[in-house]
């Protein structure tokens, strides 16, 4: 399988359970509404958990430009394939979303706050302050990065075959712990894929896709990324 379609497949997944679980809780008459925070940071642990599982033997399972362009500027990804990963993490990010837009067609509709639809697909602050925002993603990302690095480091864990659920407890961890200022997009293709599926499908009174908003949850997680992987990198010298 190539990088391309591997990285396809696993952020499709991704997006899938992750973008799924914020419908099911969010959405209206949906049997999980109102469920909260907690089931909705575990379903994207699980999410991360599960698409890492599925094609980490095929790419390493980066799902997440923040986290190839970190591991790229450590060299630990070729720069030459880090356009395949990205442009299949974006591909992925966008069939993932149509497919929950799919699952829960009937929900948008019975739905009457726009702001709700987004928030399925796309990320925005609690308190809209575009410094704090930013450095929220920053200290996100680089934690993912730190911690996807030390844990796919270690031999023990490796050949354990936990690497995959302890990466999807750390994205748990960032949500409980630092999601709430932001949502914790940490992931440029989790956050913009969705949300350019949010512009062109018929949603019914889907709102704005908040564009004003929608550098910062890329930019901020790839600096956050590149940040992460240095600071391993120092502690873990190769």
């Amino acid at each position: 399988m190539s990088i391309f379609t591997a990285e396809l497949i696993g952020t499709a997944i991704l997006i899938l359970l992750g973008d799924g679980v914020v419908a099911a809780v969010l959405l209206s008459e949906s049997k999980a509404q109102n469920s909260g925070w907690i089931v909705i940071t575990f379903g994207w642990g699980i999410a991360v958990a599960v698409a890492v599982f599925a094609v980490f033997d095929f790419s390493t399972a980066h799902i997440n430009p923040a986290v190839t362009i970190g591991l790229a500027a450590i060299g630990l990804t070729p720069w030459a394939d880090v356009p395949l990963f990205i442009a299949g993490q974006f591909a992925g990010a966008m069939i993932g979303a149509g497919l929950v837009y799919l699952a829960y067609l009937p929900h948008f509709a019975a739905t009457e706050d726009p702001g709700l639809k987004l928030a399925v697909f796309a990320t925005g602050p609690a308190i809209r302050q575009t410094v704090p925002n930013i450095i929220t993603e920053v200290i996100g990302t680089f934690l993912l990065v730190l911690g996807v690095l030390s844990v796919t480091s270690n031999q023990g864990l490796a050949a354990s075959g936990l690497g995959p659920l302890l990466v999807g407890f750390l994205v748990v961890g960032i949500g409980l712990s630092l999601g709430g200022p932001t949502g914790y997009a940490i992931n440029p293709a989790r956050d913009l894929g969705p949300r350019i599926m949010h512009a062109v499908l018929p949603i019914p009174g889907k709102g704005t896709s908040d564009w004003g908003y929608a550098w910062i949850p890329v930019l901020a997680p790839i600096i956050g990324g590149v940040l992460g992987a240095f600071a391993w990198y120092s502690l873990f010298p190769q």
